[in-house]
């Protein structure tokens, strides 16, 4: 029975790409639904623990040799390792043991596991490639090597041993044409022999006139371009070593994961793009104002009017505090040098008087 929620159709189908990808650990187990599925894999528990050891395995098989120098009673090196490798490979945090023992939300370990599993079939659909390149190679390789270890073709490895520049023997330039020929016939390139004999002959004469000034290219090509790297390795902070000595971050399959995280991401952008942004970003654009001075100008003006306000709140104020302190003057009593109290208009009569008698004595 199918599951509903979304951790228990993601457990069925990780449960059936360890099936797919032949993992011995679920050969035999009869699960069929999905409860009992998700407590497998999401579930603190050794077999859990060996079927993530697997997928490592799988994936880098050089952790078999560590796994096995690790002993059963050994739980947390294990994590510990496990953990250690699942950060190289950009999956999971540096201390995110939870996730290994399977404490996590299972959402989460589930994900987890699917994207090793992705790895994992990456593997294996590109190695039969590789197998039946290496074995054309390697059958190559050997007719090559039994023509050479012939008894015809031992003044020719002599001139290997001791070169003197001569041109090839007859049997040699015969096996080149041959060689030469087949990928250019695969090709559709009908080239003639004797075309390749001189264009081999040219390609000497030219290497031999030309060999010390290429030679000297290349060392400045080459001290230039080690140059540059070093400058780039200092810029660039993730591919400086640990002071401790440990593996660096980035590795083969951590790389592996970022291209294909960031081919996601690219194709989930062109999706939206196409969708809802190309009908936006293909529109004319608006068309300026020509009355743009004019709403500058009444930008301006309105700032002038507002310092002015302004102002004139300033001095009204100013004015209200003038008015209050002349007021105080005014009322409140003061002591003069007789002792006796009097305020301000009370004082100025007094000395009016003292004037005006003070002219008529004189005039007196």
């Amino acid at each position: 029975m199918a599951g509903n929620s979304k951790e228990q159709q993601l457990s069925l189908q990780v449960y059936n790409s360890l099936q797919s990808l032949g993992c011995p650990l679920v050969d035999g187990l009869s699960l069929r639904e999905a409860d009992s599925i998700q407590e497998l894999l999401c579930s603190p528990s050794l077999h859990r623990t060996d079927i993530l050891k697997w997928i490592y395995v799988s994936i880098c098989p050089s952790l078999l040799e560590k796994f096995s120098a690790i002993k059963t009673s050994q739980i947390e090196e294990l994590v510990k390792e496990l953990t250690r490798f699942g950060h190289e490979m950009m999956l999971c945090k540096a201390n995110d043991q939870d996730l290994i023992k399977g404490i996590a939300p299972p959402l989460r370990q589930l994900v987890f596991l699917e994207q090793l599993l992705m790895i994992v079939q990456a593997d294996s659909s590109i190695s039969p490639g590789q197998n039946s390149s290496s074995g054309d190679e390697s059958v190559k390789n050997e007719d090559l090597l039994g023509l050479l270890m012939s008894q015809d073709q031992s003044s020719d490895l002599d001139l290997v041993l001791n070169p003197t520049c001569n041109p090839w023997s007859a049997q040699i330039r015969e096996h080149l044409i041959r060689t030469q020929s087949a990928p250019n016939k695969m090709n559709g390139n009908h080239s003639k022999p004797s075309d390749c004999i001189n264009r081999t002959d040219s390609e000497h004469s030219r290497l031999g006139s030309h060999g010390e000034e290429d030679l000297t290219e290349a060392m400045a090509l080459l001290q230039s371009t080690q140059s540059t790297l070093e400058k780039l390795q200092k810029e660039c902070e993730f591919l400086q070593t640990h002071p401790s000595g440990s593996a660096a971050a980035l590795s083969p399959c951590a790389l592996k994961v970022a291209i294909s995280d960031m081919s996601q991401f690219m194709t989930a952008f062109s999706h939206i793009y196409n969708t809802d942004f190309k009908s936006y970003c293909q529109k004319v654009p608006p068309a300026l104002s020509a009355s743009t001075n004019v709403f500058q100008s009444v930008h301006q003006l309105l700032h002038t009017c507002n310092m002015e306000l302004a102002a004139l709140t300033q001095l009204s104020e100013a004015s209200l505090s003038l008015t209050q302190t002349v007021r105080e003057l005014q009322t409140d009593t003061r002591y003069w040098s007789r002792g006796e109290k009097h305020t301000l208009p009370n004082q100025l009569e007094e000395l009016k008087n003292k004037y005006v008698a003070f002219l008529s004595l004189h005039q007196s």
